[in-house]
């Protein structure tokens, strides 16, 4: 099978496109042919071994996959059944799905959901179903279209893309934070109402701020989640579902003790299986697919190497999916 295989040799770490024996696929007891996966920002600390994301080696990155069921001991899954994986440590600390073929466990499977492609699934991937799963958090937390705006941080990210989708067809209006300018139209289109600079959040702010946002969607933690928490309504929801500025939270309990805010994280890798189901489904009914589809881009396996290195260096919005059958 052709893969992307990342090895470690002392400190050196490499990634090459190569043929692999499929005897090294990893336990599991259900096999995919995977036709899909999607590009992520981990997929490229995995492949350039910019921070240590990688467990063990040699590893296939690749942390989502759709495919068809090649061979399974698990009766709730036939051969020839179109599945998909997003989470559970694949492409981290199991084989990912930039290969061919991947072998995983059977209780790691989400039978492709009625109404989604194997790539709309993979369009969506890891990034848009952690926003899903923020978005639901937000609708547990009471957080209802007529209580106000709702910040969106890295909104030009694909869990900031699809965050932006979801919310603006459910009825809610979406304030969106973004770095680059030159993105502001299309995260208008996706249904932005307006869009905010960066620097209006990175920075060291106030214990408390003028109440603004009724919820919030952050995938930047560091001052930018301080500053939102500092600015969100009395009994206001805010999600953490990122560290895109730095893993430190410098701020103070008085959001939370004056105003009743509430924090919620958002984990996507180990989420249990009916949360993971329901958020599938509701991807399913509650997202534009066609506003999916301008946000999404296409490469090939034959590109996920040189897109990792150069992904620093060029404008990369929404989602991008990876067609791993040539």
């Amino acid at each position: 099978m052709r893969g992307v295989l990342v090895t470690k040799n002392d400190k050196d770490i490499s990634a090459t496109l190569q043929d692999i024996d499929e005897q090294q696929l990893p336990e599991g007891n259900v096999t995919v042919r995977v036709h899909w996966s999607s590009f992520n920002y981990k997929d490229v600390l995995a492949i350039t071994g910019k921070m240590p994301v990688i467990r063990s080696y040699p590893m296939v990155p690749g942390i989502d996959l759709a495919g068809v069921v090649e061979s399974s001991d698990d009766d709730r899954y036939q051969v020839g059944q179109e599945v998909l994986v997003t989470g559970y440590g694949i492409g981290e600390a199991h084989w990912g799905g930039y290969a061919e073929l991947a072998r995983v466990p059977g209780d790691w499977l989400v039978p492709l959901p009625e109404g989604l492609t194997m790539r709309q699934s993979m369009a969506i991937g890891t990034a848009g179903f952690t926003a899903m799963l923020c978005v639901m958090a937000l609708e547990r937390g009471g957080v209802t279209p007529d209580q106000g705006p709702i910040l969106v941080t890295g909104a030009g990210g694909g869990v900031g893309s699809v965050a932006i989708g979801l919310l603006s067809k459910l009825g809610y209006e979406v304030a969106a934070v973004s770095g680059r300018p030159e993105a502001a139209d299309y995260l208008k289109e996706l249904g932005a109402s307006e869009v905010l600079p960066r620097s209006e959040f990175s920075e060291a702010g106030k214990p408390l701020g003028k109440e603004r946002w009724a919820a919030a969607v952050d995938v930047v933690g560091s001052h930018t989640l301080a500053n939102i928490c500092a600015s969100t309504k009395y009994d206001g929801i805010v999600t953490a579902c990122g560290l895109a500025g730095g893993m430190e939270f410098p701020a103070t309990v008085a959001p939370f003790i004056l105003r009743g805010v509430t924090l919620v994280g958002i984990d996507s890798v180990q989420c249990k299986q009916p949360r993971r189901s329901e958020a599938w489904q509701r991807l399913v009914e509650d997202l534009d697919l066609a506003k999916l589809e301008t946000m999404t881009n296409e490469i090939q396996l034959d590109d996920v190497i040189e897109t990792a290195k150069n992904w620093g260096q060029s404008d990369h919005r929404g989602r991008v999916v990876v067609a791993v059958q040539s």
